[in-house]
């Protein structure tokens, strides 16, 4: 996944919505956990009607040159032909995949 003439559409979970975002980079990170997403792609029309969502991501992403996403909060990446609308959901349906950080006791009972 690092070819520049590729196209990646990334779906992942940030403040309970769901993130839709396209980059030309995407790859396992040497930070242990996570995905790093680089050169994004906005749709670049001018368009008469503008989509406050993705209008809210350029400003959210605007100088970042790298971000590093939890694999946990990753829900999807497409190689896809051509970027699309950038834009944000609500995440009300999807839960982030539990993750255990600290050892769970196991319960005895005394009988």
């Amino acid at each position: 996944m690092g070819n520049t003439s590729e196209i990646y559409r990334i779906a992942f979970l940030n403040k309970g919505k769901v993130y839709e975002v396209f980059a030309k980079q995407v790859y396992q990170s040497d930070l242990y956990g996570f995905v790093e997403i680089e050169d994004y792609v906005f749709d670049g029309k001018s368009q008469v009607v503008v989509d406050p969502s993705e209008e809210r991501l350029k400003a959210e992403f605007s100088g970042v040159k790298r971000s590093f996403i939890p694999m946990q909060a990753i829900i999807r990446i497409d190689e896809v032909e051509k970027s699309g609308v950038s834009k944000i959901t609500n995440g009300d349906n999807i839960a982030p995949f539990p993750v255990s950080l600290v050892g769970a006791k196991a319960d005895t009972k005394d009988t």
